[in-house]
């Protein structure tokens, strides 16, 4: 984990059913992976193949750049720093890092794939639960946090994603979490403290 700003841009997408210019920092869940803020992927790729729809709703994928000059920036790794604040926010406890402007790092995977709630149990010992949150392809998400880098934050135009575009990103899903899925079971049947079980 660092804290050394990097003076880029980024580019960067959020999904969702509305064109969002300015978005509100405290619509988000304060017990998300990296508490209360607005998230944000750099692959527009991720972003389409994550689309959902919704009856009589337009999915949008919103553009936008994202200046990090000034601005305190918290990166995580996979790494024991970076579970221990994800669980810790999924727990409800105060955000230690409330005072960062922007954090950046790994999406958890059982955010993205089912993985039977084991992760989120609180029966697996942390460095086992790290390592299954490991498996799988490694997406990052960026997340501001303050109205500070909310200002930072340019919108570039949202475009509507056509909901047969979005069958097929879904498609590629359900391949890609079949992979996760076989993946993820041949890690437990790896771990000790599992195997045991």
């Amino acid at each position: 984990m660092t804290t050394v700003p990097q003076d880029t841009l980024l580019l960067l997408y959020h999904t969702g059913f509305s064109v969002i210019p300015a978005p509100d920092l405290n619509v988000g869940r304060r017990n998300a992976d990296f508490g209360q803020g607005f998230y944000l992927s750099d692959d527009g790729a991720f972003s389409r193949r994550w689309a959902r729809t919704r009856k009589g709703q337009t999915t949008y994928l919103n553009r936008y750049t994202l200046d990090l000059a000034g601005l305190s920036v918290m990166r995580f790794d996979r790494d024991r720093a970076w579970y221990d604040y994800v669980f810790a926010n999924r727990a409800g406890r105060e955000d230690a890092l409330a005072a960062f402007d922007v954090i950046v790092g790994p999406i958890a995977n059982d955010t993205l794939y089912d993985t039977w709630g084991i992760l989120t149990s609180g029966l697996l010992p942390p460095e086992t639960a790290l390592r299954l949150l490991c498996v799988g392809p490694l997406y990052r998400q960026t997340v501001v946090k303050t109205e500070k880098a909310a200002r930072a934050l340019r919108f570039l135009g949202a475009e509507p994603i056509p909901e047969t575009e979005i069958e097929i990103f879904r498609a590629v899903v359900r391949e890609e979490e079949a992979r996760f899925q076989a993946a993820f079971a041949e890690t437990i049947e790896s771990l000790p403290d599992l195997a045991d079980a």
